[in-house]
């Protein structure tokens, strides 16, 4: 969709940012004319803001000529990640003291789920997911709950664009099928992972949405044998009030 008119003085900023988004969409590699396809930019402009951005070493040429994300990005992204965390750990800490088990912050990263906080459980067997790790959006609660944010075509678009491999005898890897799941999701309102990437552990993710920022997930995750029913059923309603904590402290 060709990009809207932006108010002189700042338009430049805006076109390097569309641009940005852009390659960080395609995934591995973006060409010139698919920028300009996807922003409605003229390619002469397109040119100018590509250059600019890889001298600075916010994009990358590769050897077929396309671009990618550039080195420069990934401090500015640990140091948003790592204030983020900062800010979600209260929120986090109250949440896993109240069920007993780990809770987890992670956010949209192009194509996969990446964790930028977590509060371990009280017990001394839990879950424990490194910060900084990213994991498929298709078979794990947080990934699910981010899909459930997003329209049905970009979901559609992101599912087909990744290797559905079946990690568990639960795992979903149809894409009709795990649309089905996000309409579901998206009714009750949270996402439940049913050991669908790691066999005996359970999650329950509820997707966070703070104006201006990526989609966000918070989940809770802990043994199967321990995950029960009912306590899935308490996490619900703690991850509602965690959610609305998490806004107030994000804005």
């Amino acid at each position: 969709m060709p990009v809207e008119q932006r108010a002189a003085g700042v338009q430049s900023v805006q076109r390097a940012l569309d641009i940005l988004e852009v390659v960080e969409a395609a995934g591995g590699g973006c060409s010139i004319s698919a920028m300009a396809a996807a922003t409605g930019l003229p390619l002469p402009t397109i040119h100018r803001l590509v250059q600019t951005l890889t001298a600075r070493g916010y994009l990358r040429q590769l050897p077929d000529r396309r671009y990618c994300l550039g080195s420069r990005l990934v401090p500015l992204g640990a140091g948003a990640n790592a204030l983020l965390g900062e800010r979600a750990a209260p929120v986090l800490r109250e949440l896993a003291d109240g069920l007993g088990e780990s809770a987890n912050l992670a956010v949209l990263a192009g194509e996969r789920a990446e964790y930028v906080a977590q509060a371990p459980g009280v017990y001394s067997m839990r879950t424990f997911t490194e910060v900084g790790r990213r994991v498929p959006l298709y078979c794990t609660g947080v990934g699910k709950a981010l899909l459930s944010t997003l329209g049905d075509d970009e979901a559609r678009a992101i599912l087909r664009r990744s290797t559905l491999s079946t990690h568990t005898a639960t795992t979903i890897v149809e894409v009709d099928a795990l649309l089905d799941e996000l309409a579901g999701i998206r009714a009750r309102g949270y996402a439940l992972d049913e050991g669908e990437m790691e066999v005996g552990v359970r999650c329950v993710a509820m997707p966070v949405s703070v104006p201006g920022m990526s989609p966000m997930a918070l989940s809770v995750s802990g043994p199967a044998v321990r995950m029960s029913d009912d306590l899935t059923g308490r996490a619900a309603p703690a991850l509602v009030r965690a959610c609305a904590a998490l806004v107030t402290a994000l804005t």
